[in-house]
């Protein structure tokens, strides 16, 4: 027996499914959020309009893209790993799980890591 998979695209703001080439997916970023919003060919055309006067007046941005959250590394990144085996070292009680104190993570680049 063969089993066929549709993926339908609907519209996030009707919710009425979006058939194919009428409508698509849209990123767009908004105080360093990354957003995607799928929209009908209509929606589509209202997002543009409402959006047209602030691309006129803005300022294009170019060779920077900005990454989400989840795949940007912050500059004061840290291997947490590396911070619970060093705070075990020390003795310090660290959660095995969990956020790290800053205070731990502040001694642990104290000590040079």
């Amino acid at each position: 027996m063969a089993t066929k998979m549709i993926t339908e695209l609907v519209s996030d703001l009707s919710g009425r499914p979006i058939e194919r080439g009428k409508g698509r997916s849209i990123d767009f970023s908004y105080e360093g959020v990354l957003y995607r919003v799928d929209l009908t060919n209509d929606e589509l055309a209202d997002f543009e309009n409402a959006l047209r006067p602030y691309l006129e007046a803005g300022r294009k941005i170019e060779g920077q893209r900005r990454r989400t959250s989840a795949a940007s590394t912050k500059k004061h990144a840290f291997d947490p790993a590396a911070v619970r085996a060093w705070a075990a070292s020390q003795g310090i009680a660290v959660s095995p799980r969990g956020r790290i104190k800053a205070e731990v993570v502040e001694k642990y680049r104290a000590a040079g890591h």
